[in-house]
């Protein structure tokens, strides 16, 4: 794709020496790597609160979906923060609409509270007890949700509270007993659970001799 720009927007009177000469017109090539079309959600953010709640489920349901990809396209470039905002605009907006209406936006929060989400998002942002209470949101759409169990217990892992990690994943385990991800992350959890108590043993013996000591 070949854009052409005059010197006003380009590089102007004292050019760019010794590659650009003064008051050059510039043709650029640019190849586009990647494309997001945010038409339908600049329209949608142009509207009055009022408007935006009323247009029709699906149109809501395509501005969240572009929300939602331009969260993962934030995430998967390391822009955690900024992926965090984008995949919270996708569920302000969910959640603004009316209650008979819940049904059929819970479907559509659930993957942006866990897939490349919130919940994710949060654990790169080194905050556990808000990846978990985005996880905990997912399992009050649906209890039984194996990456939501699979999310809480990696949020609790995080927080050091091992028995509740151990009960999440072994919930997720349950859905899924062959699932990789599960079962490498409840070995490394029974490696850090093991170093804790033997810790919490060593300092134990520690205390104990120094009472005796004394």
């Amino acid at each position: 794709m070949d854009f052409l720009f005059l010197p006003a927007y380009a590089y102007g009177e004292m050019g760019c020496p010794p590659l650009i000469p003064p008051v050059a017109t510039v043709l650029y090539e640019v190849q586009v790597l990647d494309f997001l079309d945010s038409a339908q959600v600049d329209e949608f953010f142009a509207m009055s609160s009022e408007e935006q709640n009323t247009v029709p489920l699906s149109t809501l349901f395509n501005v969240v979906d572009t929300e939602r990809s331009f969260g993962n396209h934030c995430f998967n470039q390391s822009r955690f923060e900024d992926a965090k905002d984008r995949y919270k605009q996708a569920v302000t907006l969910l959640g603004n609409r009316e209650m008979e209406e819940k049904r059929s936006i819970a479907a559509v929060q659930l993957p942006i509270y866990l897939t490349l989400s919130l919940s994710l998002t949060q654990l790169r942002l080194d905050r556990p007890l808000k990846a978990l209470e985005y996880g905990h949101k997912a399992l009050e759409i649906d209890p039984t949700n194996t990456k939501a169990l699979f999310r809480c217990g990696q949020a609790y892992l995080e927080l050091f509270d091992y028995e509740k990690a151990q009960d999440y994943h072994t919930m997720a385990q349950a859905n899924k007993p062959f699932d990789i991800d599960i079962n490498n992350l409840l070995r490394k959890l029974a490696i850090c659970y093991k170093d804790y108590l033997d810790k919490e043993k060593e300092m134990c013996f520690k205390m104990c001799a120094d009472f005796v000591k004394k």
